[in-house]
């Protein structure tokens, strides 16, 4: 038996190894030490995909492999710098205040929001002893390990260290070693890669918010720049009001939640999280009817599986409680033909672009429905590529109200002849308030993500590795398309349910397992495998028939 491996370069940069070029090494070199032939990376060196898993570069090398550098500048290493900063506040944190808890929260435009665990604001001067703190340990440029310790070292380790939310974990989680990353003499839960050296952390701020502090980081690919703060406060007001009530239940991370599963109180948990949502629709209907001699047009968008449509069909119910008839119009139905339709930079029917609807028409039509017309609205045909005539044409009456949901929903270029006070805008978004722990939080888009693989699987046929694949191409388009326009909104809905991912679990595993080690999006689906593991999964007969949920799981109480 040989002790040697063979290691393969690709994607390499500038004066690294040759594409494919191949060296025979020990069994067990590490990563680290293959850094010349990586070249000179674009931003500098975050980690390696080793067979297209992204790994530390200190992982030692066991099996013949290919190797691809991934740079800082990356969609990856873009998030990897960021749980980096993370990581390097935490040590600060420790350090400066031993006896307090720093608690990451949610993330706010290219910032984290943090607070303390004792709900004492930070004075100023607190504010910058942290950052002179973090900005020491980037002048020390220290290594960040990767490393392992045994189950019950770990677990009195973040005993004592006072991690309870980290602790609570590994009631769900069986392992005989425990993966940790290392920084001096501070150790924390391993979730993602961290960068190799504190001394790349260099870009970044703290600021004063709210009643916490912002950790601020660069935008990708804007390099090093932090860019002018830019404030979304109906997003923090729904985020603060979220992580309040889940405070006042006594679930904040993940371990609470597994918690209940194991101690079989969920479906009182889950009643619960249901009413409450249902709670914020109805407000959300109280200040429509409060303005219904003036509002005839409610405009609802969000980004990719925020629950737009289900957020719709809730919200038509809680108007007609009040007595009101609201009439649903979908964007989608004014699409252009996609000869019409203007093209992408590939030279494709580009679908998600303003331009792509029939706006004149769109607004005609409004314009008449408002005068009290009869109107034939039309149904968009997916296949054929054309609009058709609905059965029966409809007319508004005094009690009515339009319900219009798309991507385009809340750009006053979409609806340009209809008065902003007959608008009533509605941002939706899945915001969740869960952590994993202290340190370490669970990013929205994730969560829309599994919404959306269990969506397209169960409805579309879809795998996962094709809605990993498609999924940044995505996020571009609500770059463009939606966020730009969320603080022009009337409200905003949080549609996340904070028991979800639990039952997405049972979905998206063996749908996240199918996409194996010679595909590209291996390193998302194992990224995502790694992070479903710390839930214990809720079985999905315990979701309402009315959940937003269930427009993603299916069996759902209302007709899509």
């Amino acid at each position: 038996m040989t002790n040697n491996i063979e290691v393969r370069f690709f994607h390499t940069g500038k004066g690294g190894a040759r594409e494919g070029q191949a060296i025979t090494c020990p069994f067990g070199v590490p990563v680290d030490s293959f850094l010349e032939s990586f070249g000179t990376v674009e931003g500098g060196l975050a980690a390696v995909r080793v067979n297209n898993e992204i790994l530390p570069l200190s992982t030692k090398l066991e099996i013949n492999c290919a190797l691809e550098p991934v740079s800082l500048a990356s969609r990856d290493g873009v998030v990897i710098y960021r749980r980096s900063l993370a990581f390097l506040l935490a040590i600060a944190a420790r350090d400066r205040f031993p006896r307090r808890r720093l608690v990451v929260g949610h993330s706010l435009g290219h910032s984290y929001y943090y607070t303390f665990a004792d709900g004492k604001k930070p004075a100023p001067g607190d504010i910058r002893a942290l950052e002179r703190e973090m900005r020491e340990l980037v002048k020390e440029n220290l290594p960040i390990f990767c490393g392992y310790m045994a189950y019950g070292e770990a677990l009195a380790l973040f005993e004592a260290n006072c991690q309870t939310d980290t602790f609570l974990l590994f009631e769900q989680r069986s392992e005989s070693k425990v993966r940790v990353n290392r920084c001096r003499d501070f150790s924390d839960l391993y979730v993602e890669p961290l960068v190799p050296r504190t001394g790349l952390l260099d870009a970044f701020e703290l600021m004063e918010y709210g009643d916490g502090l912002l950790l601020r980081f660069p935008a990708r690919g804007q390099g090093k720049a932090i860019e002018p703060f830019e404030d979304s406060p109906s997003l923090f007001s729904v985020y603060q009001e979220y992580k309040k009530w889940g405070n006042i239940l006594g679930v904040r991370a993940v371990g609470q939640l597994n918690r209940l599963v194991s101690a079989r109180t969920i479906r009182d948990y889950i009643r619960i999280a249901e009413a409450f949502q249902g709670k914020k629709l109805a407000e959300i209907a109280d200040r429509i009817y409060e303005r219904r001699d003036h509002i005839r047009l409610i405009l609802i968008a969000g980004p990719s599986s925020s629950g737009k449509t289900t957020t719709a069909k809730q919200l038509a119910i809680q108007l007609q409680v009040m007595g009101m008839s609201p009439i649903a119009v979908s964007l989608d139905d004014y699409y252009r033909s996609p000869s019409e339709a203007p093209r992408d930079e590939k030279g494709q029917p580009d679908l998600e672009c303003l331009e792509a609807l029939d706006v004149p028409y769109l607004n005609l039509q409004l314009l008449e429905l408002m005068e009290g017309k009869e109107v034939d609205i039309p149904i968009f045909d997916f296949k054929t590529g054309t609009r058709k005539t609905r059965d029966k044409p409809i007319r508004l009456t005094d009690q009515s109200i339009l319900i219009m949901e798309g991507i385009h929903g809340l750009n006053d270029a979409c609806t340009p002849r209809i008065e902003r006070q007959k608008k009533f805008k509605l941002y939706v978004s899945a915001l969740t308030q869960l952590n994993l722990d202290d340190h370490n939080r669970i990013p929205t888009s994730d969560n829309r993500l599994l919404r959306r693989m269990v969506r397209d699987y169960q409805f579309r046929g879809t795998g996962a590795a094709k809605t990993i694949q498609m999924w940044p191409s995505v996020q571009a388009g609500e770059r463009k398309h939606i966020f730009p326009f969320q603080d022009g909104t009337d409200t905003a809905f949080n549609s996340a349910l904070d028991y979800e991912l639990a039952v997405l679990k049972f979905y998206a595993d063996p749908l996240l397992r199918s996409v194996k080690p010679n595909m590209a999006e291996y390193a998302e689906a194992r990224r995502i495998l790694s992070f479903l593991e710390n839930f214990v999964p809720i079985p999905p007969q315990y979701v309402p028939g009315t959940s937003i949920l269930r427009e993603f799981i299916g069996e759902s109480e209302f007709k899509y």
